[in-house]
């Protein structure tokens, strides 16, 4: 990232964050040059790639001022209050019937869970593929000789990233897996038995669903808030009345609401799951992906009782495709490596080792912050278009990291019908009612901004507030 694309994505995140508000002026050129010690040339090109974006706009002979429409008054989704019970999960028949319907190339993706896969660096990955491939002519040991436990440099470089990051690990506690999902039910194939119960996040990622549906487990759903994430008190109570054997969780801008933990509430749970010993599974996906100038807190960070199993992979922010993701296990590790023995063995040697070359060779934290630019940019600009599209009595979240919009709609919107609907005019959007193991959310929708904005989403984004109009 360039020296005025980083001072413009400083500034949107304090047009984000309501430091910077709607028509208030910005510094002058020089005092701005003063003030954040870059010159007057960088901050001339950061205004004026803002202005093309259409985040601020030239007044002549008065300066740059902030667009009125990104300062909204949506308001957050209220918490969900709900009596809380323990539930069969079958929902794989009905989440795939959605999602099929997804993946029509000429659909606008609001609906998809991943980034536009445009926002990856596929030249650098490709050359990494292709050098470490050739690689192999001369050492093609490389090929078996890490099947069991992972590629050792990849296995170096995340752990670098941990170090950095001060996530403290055990020896050899990094196990490399197809992507999070392995990761996630590895960790609770040898945390769980089939029948027993586990407690998860209401609103939560579908993936979650159908891997207790697929191991037979049934879910507590503990209800979420967008402004402070899992209801801990909730959880504690569910604890004590249920026979809990595990928690899956997503610390840190959770899908589908964004929602994230601050320090203060991940030390509380973590006084929950010492005092109840219990297994607890970190889907940390999304952590890579924040908009401020500092990285969330990991719950793996404050965890000295090795009962935090922290899963993450390059699935959301690097290279979907490649299918590379990993689980720092603590005291389960060894479970965890032996039963991936007895299942899948090794994903792609091939992936890993480009990854590890392009972790040591390429610009990986550059591509990040490039990243990061593009989804808070693109947020600011979806959030402006429900601000000027949508009804005025829904509710809407506004993360500080990830890609997703959660929008709650009148509670005359069936958000099936919706879906329909939309994608009769080539957009998708996720519904409401996968994101839950008892059918709730039935007027709620998830948009994923993960895309660079156009003049096609825009349009999508008027389309889709028409429709939802007609419900009301």
């Amino acid at each position: 990232m360039k020296l005025y694309e980083k001072f413009a994505s400083e500034l949107i995140e304090l047009i984000r964050n309501g430091t910077l508000k709607g028509s208030e002026k910005l510094p002058s050129i020089r005092h701005a040059s003063k003030r954040y010690g870059i010159s007057q040339a960088t901050v001339i090109e950061a205004y004026y790639l803002l202005e093309t974006q259409g985040i601020i706009y030239a007044k002549e002979r008065s300066g740059f001022y902030v667009k009125p429409t990104f300062n909204h008054t949506l308001k957050a989704p209220s918490p969900s209050e709900k009596y809380i019970h323990e539930t069969t999960v079958e929902v794989s028949d009905f989440i795939f019937s959605i999602l099929k319907v997804l993946k029509d190339p000429d659909t606008v993706q609001f609906g998809s869970a991943f980034p536009d896969p445009s926002l990856f660096p596929i030249a650098e990955l490709s050359q990494s593929m292709n050098k470490s491939l050739h690689a192999l002519l001369s050492q093609p040991y490389k090929l078996i000789s890490d099947v069991a436990t992972g590629n050792t440099e990849l296995i170096r470089q995340i752990e670098l990233r941990y170090i950095l990051s001060g996530i403290p690990l055990l020896p050899n506690e990094l196990v490399i897996t197809n992507g999070a999902m392995e990761a996630l039910s590895l960790s609770l194939q040898i945390t769980t038995q089939p029948g027993d119960l586990v407690a998860i996040e209401s609103p939560v990622f579908y993936a979650i669903l159908q891997i207790l549906e697929r191991l037979q487990l049934k879910a507590v759903e503990i209800p979420l808030a967008a402004e402070h994430g899992m209801d801990l008190n909730a959880l504690e109570d569910s604890i004590e009345k249920f026979n809990i054997k595990a928690v899956v969780l997503m610390t840190s801008f959770q899908n589908p609401i964004g929602a994230s933990l601050s320090k203060e509430k991940q030390l509380q749970l973590i006084e929950i799951i010492e005092k109840h010993q219990l297994p607890t599974i970190v889907d940390d996906v999304h952590s890579e992906l924040y908009y401020s100038k500092n990285p969330p807190i990991s719950l793996k960070s404050l965890d000295r009782s090795g009962l935090v199993i922290h899963c993450n992979s390059f699935s959301k922010c690097l290279a979907p495709g490649f299918r590379i993701g990993w689980v720092a296990g603590g005291k389960f590790t060894d479970q965890i490596e032996r039963l991936k023995l007895m299942t899948t063995i090794s994903p792609s040697m091939p992936s890993q080792l480009a990854l590890s070359h392009y972790l040591q060779h390429k610009h990986y934290d550059r591509h990040l912050q490039r990243l990061r630019y593009v989804l808070a940019l693109s947020q600011r600009k979806m959030l402006a278009a429900v601000s000027k599209y949508f009804p005025d009595d829904i509710a809407v979240t506004e993360p500080e990291g990830g890609y997703f919009l959660w929008i709650e709609l009148n509670p005359k919107v069936n958000a099936l019908e919706l879906c329909q609907k939309a994608l009769e005019h080539k957009i998708s959007i996720a519904p409401g009612p996968i994101f839950s193991a008892s059918d709730e959310f039935k007027n709620c929708i998830r948009l994923n901004y993960g895309m660079e904005w156009t003049l096609e989403l825009e349009e999508a984004m008027m389309k889709l507030g028409a429709i939802i109009k007609e419900f009301n």
